[in-house]
């Protein structure tokens, strides 16, 4: 079964030139995807890699509702993203680097929050909530402490334990393990493993992570300047560019450097 089905998606945004024209800088339209077609299998992972602003926070966004295209389609398990929102919400969750919280509450009251507005149990909540925690590296003394005071890598494993709360049939995830430190990065990549074969979920890993998207996904995806270059496993993709790691095989698509991103992710007018 197709899970996600994209075809020649746009999105454009608003820019302000430098120069100003009058009183006013003039703004131009630039595009942060263009033409994106792509397809995925359900229980498929799939790994998008890509610099500061080629569009993969955009893509994310898109696909999660959270934005309006300007030319294409999109569909997730038959749902049209921007005809049946509501329906697309209820198989998708989204983990960002830009996460937000409600800062005055813990991590604990953070994902009660989510677990009630998903429909779950009280005592469904009482049960899953210190186990996924547990899972993703949370540790336990630190769970009633306001968001405020917790790290950035600690607060993007209650994202991602927010995220994972609900099982969702597709997960969206976009620089999942940004922030975290070497161990819980292995801890954080391990648990998307086994939620991805346990619960059957299709994943969609945009990352600027090499080993990251070559250790979990099924195919590898380069995306630059907004335009999806290729989309197909690592093996392949280092073969059809005479490569020996990914990261010369990104240089051979691309003809530019891989340069590993920073906290922030894509940022300004593409993120």
């Amino acid at each position: 079964m197709t899970a996600v089905e994209v075809e020649n998606l746009r999105k454009e945004f608003l820019r302000r030139d430098a120069e100003r024209s009058g009183l006013r800088r003039r703004r131009r339209r630039v595009p942060a995807l263009e033409d994106v077609t792509f397809s995925m299998e359900r229980g498929e992972c799939v790994a998008i890699l890509g610099q500061n602003g080629s569009g993969k926070s955009t893509l994310v966004r898109l696909l999660s509702t959270l934005l309006l295209h300007d030319g294409g389609r999109a569909s997730v398990f038959g749902y049209d993203v921007f005809r049946e929102p509501r329906a697309v919400q209820r198989l998708v969750n989204r983990v960002s680097v830009e996460a937000s919280f409600f800062k005055k509450m813990s991590s604990t009251e953070n994902l009660s929050y989510a677990a009630r507005f998903y429909g779950m149990s009280a005592s469904e909540t009482r049960e899953r909530i210190p186990e996924i925690l547990r899972r993703v590296g949370f540790p336990e003394k630190r769970r009633h402490e306001s968001m405020e005071h917790l790290s950035r890598g600690m607060q993007q494993k209650v994202s991602l334990a927010r995220a994972l709360l609900t099982s969702p049939v597709l997960l969206l995830l976009d620089e999942p393990t940004t922030g975290l430190d070497p161990r819980s990065k292995l801890e954080v990549q391990e648990f998307i493993r086994e939620v991805w074969t346990a619960h059957d979920a299709t994943i969609l890993l945009c990352t600027h992570d090499l080993a990251e998207a070559e250790a979990l996904a099924d195919r590898v995806g380069i995306l630059d300047r907004g335009r999806l270059l290729c989309l197909e496993p690592a093996n392949n993709l280092k073969e059809r560019y005479r490569a020996e790691t990914l990261e010369e095989a990104f240089f051979a698509a691309t003809g530019r450097e891989f340069e590993h991103e920073n906290d922030d992710s894509e940022r300004g007018v593409f993120a």
